[in-house]
């Protein structure tokens, strides 16, 4: 039995959905000691790892669908700085603000989702929603009020990579569809700056740029459920390698309503604006 923030007990035709897609015997997401289990390892860890969140029913057919949605990614091959702004000519060309690092992925957007798609249930689902809210310490999560940002599908094929570099958002929320044969590994250094404060840490940021502090490595397996705070922790993902490429789906939500994702980030990922 589901209880939802209305009140309501009886499972709901997006809950049922989900039953399907989400192994809601293993993630009990309305019950309050498994949301305070997790709000706690979010903030201990800086991350959340939920393994076989999906059944592997819903693997598979996701897996398939990003696989037929493949050919119309857009694949962008960028140089970027750490932080995903403008250089900052006041700064030297090697300074850790101003160094450049490469990431390269392909993209589709959530209106190159088909409309059954499972991704749309999870995605809209109030239970999903509630439980991520919660988890977060938010009081409420709203999709982009643009027709790409809130789902998208990424791929990183063989050499392709995810540069260090810290989220402009307080959160991210991915699911793993597919692993490479090898790479595609999520490293990260917990709280090393402190955007908050303008504690920038520049000199820990470069350590880790430079190999000098060792990050975590995470793992993951398809069907991955991942919370991160990546607005303070630097991360990156390594280069895949072998054919096999990895799919990974980035469910993105605002703090508040009528937010659309910029149009210079817009024409970054996809290419378009609509």
């Amino acid at each position: 039995m589901y209880v939802l923030d209305d009140g309501s007990t009886l499972i709901s035709t997006i809950a049922k959905e989900l039953e399907d897609i989400v192994d809601l015997t293993a993630y009990q997401l309305d019950q309050k000691h498994f949301i305070t289990s997790c709000r706690k390892k979010l903030i201990s860890d800086g991350i959340l790892v939920l393994p076989r969140f999906l059944t592997q029913q819903a693997v598979n057919i996701l897996t398939a669908e990003a696989e037929m949605g493949h050919g119309e990614a857009f694949y962008t091959n960028t140089s970027h700085n750490i932080y995903l702004t403008k250089p900052n000519p006041g700064l030297s060309s090697d300074h850790i603000f101003n160094r450049q690092v490469f990431s390269s992925q392909g993209c589709i957007a959530t209106d190159q989702i088909p409309s059954g798609s499972k991704l749309k249930s999870i995605y809209n689902s109030k239970l999903f929603r509630q439980f991520t809210a919660k988890v977060l310490e938010q009081d409420k999560l709203y999709e982009y009020a643009d027709p790409l940002s809130s789902i998208n599908v990424t791929y990183a094929q063989e050499g392709q990579k995810l540069g260090w570099h810290f989220d402009n958002s307080s959160f991210s929320i991915t699911l793993l569809l597919q692993s490479p044969e090898e790479g595609g590994v999520f490293e990260y250094v917990k709280d090393i700056r402190n955007a908050e404060t303008d504690d920038m840490n520049f000199k820990g940021v470069a350590d880790v740029v430079e190999g000098k502090i060792e990050p975590i490595r995470v793992i993951l397996e398809p069907g991955t459920l991942t919370l991160f705070r990546g607005k303070n922790s630097i991360h990156r993902v390594t280069g895949t390698i072998g054919k096999k490429k990895r799919m990974l789906v980035v469910f993105a939500y605002n703090q508040l309503p009528g937010i659309a994702l910029s149009e210079a980030a817009r024409m970054t990922f996809f290419g378009r604006l609509q």
